[in-house]
């Protein structure tokens, strides 16, 4: 079953990389020169995104739900997980990055409206804010 769950190029990742190109925008996908390799890197708004999963990123959300078996190696793995996208995101900050987190549960589900989501990423590419994030 785990087998299965791909890291890059994941249905909500590739909704917002469609959207923003759409929209005009030029990116790079995941930098390995950037600490956290971000899903989508935008040079010239000096910008990242990245597209997190609410379950192995422990996003506090109806998506996510501690598993009830092997609890110990779960919490283990999920919250290094979480402690790293921490550092990350601190490392990112200090170098100047701008930084915008997008959660899959903004995006997944039938009632979910990706353009909206897209446009304020956009919107938000825009300005001079240093993060966003968007959540369900």
């Amino acid at each position: 079953m785990m087998s299965g769950i791909r890291g890059k190029n994941t249905k909500p990742e590739l909704l917002i990389r469609r959207g923003l190109h759409h929209h005009g925008f030029r990116f790079r996908l995941h930098d390995t020169k950037l600490a956290g390799k971000p899903d989508i890197v935008l040079k010239k708004y000096h910008a990242v995104v990245f597209i997190h999963g609410c379950f192995w990123h422990r996003h506090e959300c109806h998506l996510f739900k501690w598993p009830k078996t092997r609890p110990e190696f779960w919490r283990d793995k999920i919250n290094g997980n979480y402690e790293n996208d921490q550092k990350v995101m601190k490392s990112l900050a200090e170098s100047g990055w701008r930084i915008c987190t997008v959660w899959e549960c903004a995006v997944k589900g039938a009632n979910k409206d990706i353009p909206s989501v897209v446009n304020q990423v956009a919107d938000w590419l825009k300005n001079e804010d240093k993060t966003l994030e968007i959540s369900g």
